[in-house]
C-alpha cells in the first residue's frame, strides 16, 4: 500500500499495463494514414502528431498508450475511447471519453498514471492505475 504524502490517504495499484510499438509500422502514406487514424487515433493525437518532425515516433507512442491503458484495466477499450493527450508541461495523460469516460469512477480508479518513451525504432508506455485504499 502506498500513502498520499499530503493527505497521508492510502492508494493502492489496481492496474498495470505495459506496451511496445515498432515505430516502422506507424510510417504510414497518406490514404493508410487517414484509415488508420479515423480508427485508431483522436483528432488531439492527430494534431499533435503531424505537428511533430517524427510524428511516426509519436503514433507508435500513443498507440503503446492506448494498449498499455486497455491492458492495466483488464478488457479491450474501443481505440478512439481512450486517448493520449498532454499537460502544459508535455507530461502525457490518458483520456478516457464516450461511454468509458465514467471507467475510472466504476472501477474505483483515481489517477492514472503514464509514461511514454520512444527511439526511431521502437515506443513503450507503461501505464498504472491507482485507487484510494482503505485500511
Amino acid at each position: 500500500m502506498l500513502f498520499d504524502a499530503d493527505a497521508n490517504t492510502p492508494r493502492m495499484l489496481v492496474g498495470i499495463g505495459m506496451d511496445l510499438a515498432q515505430v516502422e509500422r506507424y510510417r504510414f502514406g497518406p490514404r493508410e494514414l487517414a484509415w488508420f487514424a479515423r480508427k485508431v487515433y483522436t483528432d488531439e493525437e492527430m494534431s499533435y502528431a503531424m505537428r511533430k518532425r517524427n510524428r511516426a515516433e509519436r503514433l507508435a507512442g500513443f498507440f503503446a498508450a492506448k494498449e498499455a491503458t486497455r491492458k492495466a484495466f483488464g478488457h479491450a477499450i474501443p481505440w478512439r475511447s481512450v486517448g493520449v493527450s498532454h499537460e502544459r508541461s508535455g507530461k502525457p495523460v490518458i483520456r478516457l471519453y464516450g461511454e468509458f469516460a465514467n471507467l475510472m469512477r466504476r472501477r474505483g480508479v483515481s489517477a492514472i498514471h503514464v509514461t511514454i518513451t520512444h527511439t526511431a525504432a521502437i515506443a513503450a508506455a507503461v501505464v498504472v492505475l491507482e485507487a484510494e485504499g482503505r485500511v
